[in-house]
C-alpha cells in the first residue's frame, strides 16, 4: 500500500438521477464551486462533465468546459482538472431499422469528442477504451476511434485516464501503449458496479489490477452503495480512489452527500488505512505529470 493516495472526485457526472438530489451542480458556477470545495475537502483531481444549464441534461460544449476550468484556475486552485470524453458515445438503435440511430443516441465523431481537450488542454482527460452495454444504448468506442482520440490527446501533451469497465478494455489500452499512442507512466481508472460491466467487488478490482502493465498507476471507484467499500478496497491494494456525485448521492442511507463530504470521508479511509491524501504536486509527481508553471 502506497503511503500517499490520490483521491479524485467526480463531480457531477451526465446520469439523470440528479432529479433526485437537491442543490445538484448543474451550471458551470455550480460545477466548479463543487470542484474547489472538493480541493479543500483533501481531492486532488476532480473530474468534470458539464451539463445543459437550463435543463440539467448532460452536455459537451466546449464553451461550458472552458468557463468551468477558467473558474477554477480564476481562483487560484491547484486541483489537478480531469476533463471527460465521454460525451458523444452513446448509441441505441431505431426500433425500425437497427443500422440507423434511434432515440438516447448522442454519437458524434471523435475529434468533436476531445476538441475541448485540445482547447483547454487540462492536466488529465478521460478516454474511455472499450464499449459495453450501458442501461438500454451501447457506450460505444470502436477501436478506430479510440486510436484518433488517443493520438489527439498525446499530441497536446494531456494525459489520459484510461477508463476500464471490462477485462477486454485493458487488453486494448495495453494495445495502444505499444503502439505508442499512450505514453508512460500510464493511468488507469477501474470503473466497477456499472450495470452490465465489472462488478463492485474485491475480485473483480483484484483480476482487472493484474491485467494491468507493470508500471501502470492506477484508481478505482463503485458505484452507489459500493462507493465506500471499492474506496477503501483500493487503499488496501495499492491503488488510488475516486468518490464523488457523479458515482453515489448519498453519505448514509436517506442522508444526501455533498462533493465536499464524499471528500472528507475518502480522507478517514486513507487515513484509517495509515496513509495520506496526496496533494496536488504529489500527485502530479506520481502520475509523471510535468510540475505546475
Amino acid at each position: 500500500m502506497s503511503n500517499q493516495v490520490i483521491i479524485t472526485c467526480a463531480v457531477t457526472g451526465s446520469h439523470q438521477n440528479f432529479h433526485k438530489y437537491p442543490d445538484y451542480p448543474i451550471t458551470p458556477a455550480q460545477i466548479a464551486e463543487s470542484c474547489l470545495d472538493a480541493r479543500q475537502a483533501g481531492a486532488a483531481i476532480v473530474h468534470v462533465h458539464v451539463r445543459d444549464p437550463e435543463t440539467g441534461a448532460a452536455a459537451g460544449e466546449t464553451a461550458l468546459y472552458r468557463e468551468v476550468v477558467a473558474r477554477v484556475r480564476d481562483a487560484g486552485s491547484d486541483v489537478l482538472i480531469n476533463l471527460t470524453t465521454g460525451f458523444g458515445g452513446r448509441f441505441a438503435p431505431s426500433e425500425d431499422d437497427p443500422r440507423r440511430a434511434g432515440p438516447g443516441t448522442s454519437l458524434i465523431a471523435p475529434e468533436q469528442r476531445v476538441a475541448h481537450v485540445e482547447e483547454l488542454r487540462p492536466e488529465i482527460c478521460s478516454l474511455d477504451v472499450g464499449s459495453f452495454n450501458f442501461g438500454d444504448s451501447v457506450f460505444m468506442n470502436t477501436p478506430a476511434h479510440l486510436r484518433i482520440m488517443a493520438a489527439r490527446i498525446k499530441a497536446v501533451g494531456v494525459k489520459p485516464e484510461i477508463e476500464v469497465f471490462e477485462p477486454g478494455h485493458v487488453i486494448f489500452a495495453k494495445q495502444m501503449i505499444e503502439e505508442g499512442l499512450i505514453e508512460g507512466p500510464p493511468m488507469f481508472q477501474l470503473c466497477l458496479g456499472i450495470l452490465y460491466a465489472s462488478p463492485a467487488t474485491p475480485a473483480a478490482m483484484t483480476f482487472l489490477r493484474s491485467l494491468l502493465p507493470e508500471a501502470a498507476r492506477w484508481s478505482a471507484f463503485g458505484v452507489a452503495r459500493r462507493q465506500f467499500p471499492m474506496a477503501a478496497e483500493a487503499v488496501a491494494q495499492g491503488g488510488n480512489l475516486r468518490v464523488g456525485l457523479e458515482d453515489n448521492l448519498y453519505l448514509a442511507k436517506g442522508e444526501f452527500a455533498s462533493n465536499a463530504t464524499l471528500v472528507e470521508k475518502a480522507v478517514e479511509i486513507v487515513r484509517d488505512a495509515g496513509a495520506e491524501p496526496a496533494e496536488p504536486a504529489r500527485a502530479r509527481e506520481i502520475l509523471g505529470l510535468a510540475p505546475a508553471g
